[in-house]
């Protein structure tokens, strides 16, 4: 018994299959990624993307919806883009917050004297506000992955949490 998800392809997005890396093209940009898994096959018809697999295991049934999900998530990508809005949070000492190069450098986090650094996925723009990120780009992992990494550059260690809730956090993604 054969297990298949098909995905819709959106308009305006070509998908070309070559092995087993799939390249998604859109308005917005180009993105491919190598789904390579045994026993898990896909081929293109028309706008449907097909993955199936032959067998019942659960760990094949998994890896095809996962594929499922990556192939939606490139088509979106590719269409709308990925957004996340960071809010910047201090009640004692002003964070300044500047762009170097593919980094993002927080100053005076806590009343530090040194720099924390957050490190900028290729491909992601960042924004920067007076109290307020945002972050862009087309591929979901690398979007997440930077507000992740700013998340983690201004984690409180050594001070209790409830009383130091200073930071930049997630607050919308769109």
């Amino acid at each position: 018994m054969a297990i298949t998800r098909i995905v819709k392809i959106p308009e305006g997005v070509t998908l070309t299959l070559e092995g087993s890396t799939l390249s998604v093209k859109g308005p917005k940009g180009n993105l491919s990624r190598n789904l390579h898994f045994p026993g898990i096959r896909m081929t293109v018809a028309g706008s449907e993307l097909a993955i199936t697999t032959e067998s019942e295991r659960k760990k094949l049934l998994a890896m095809v919806g996962t594929y499922a999900a990556h192939v939606r998530n490139m088509c979106r990508g590719v269409t709308d883009g990925y957004q996340y809005r960071m809010k910047v949070v201090y009640s004692h000492f002003p964070i300044q917050l500047k762009m170097a190069g593919s980094t993002l450098e927080v100053h005076n986090f806590l009343g530090e004297k040194t720099t924390r650094y957050a490190r900028v996925e290729p491909g992601v723009k960042v924004a920067l506000g007076s109290d307020e990120v945002t972050i862009t780009g087309i591929d979901r992992e690398t979007v997440g992955k930077t507000a992740a990494n700013i998340e983690h550059a201004t984690k409180i260690r050594d001070r209790d949490p409830r009383v130091f809730q200073d930071g930049v956090y997630i607050v919308e993604r769109a």
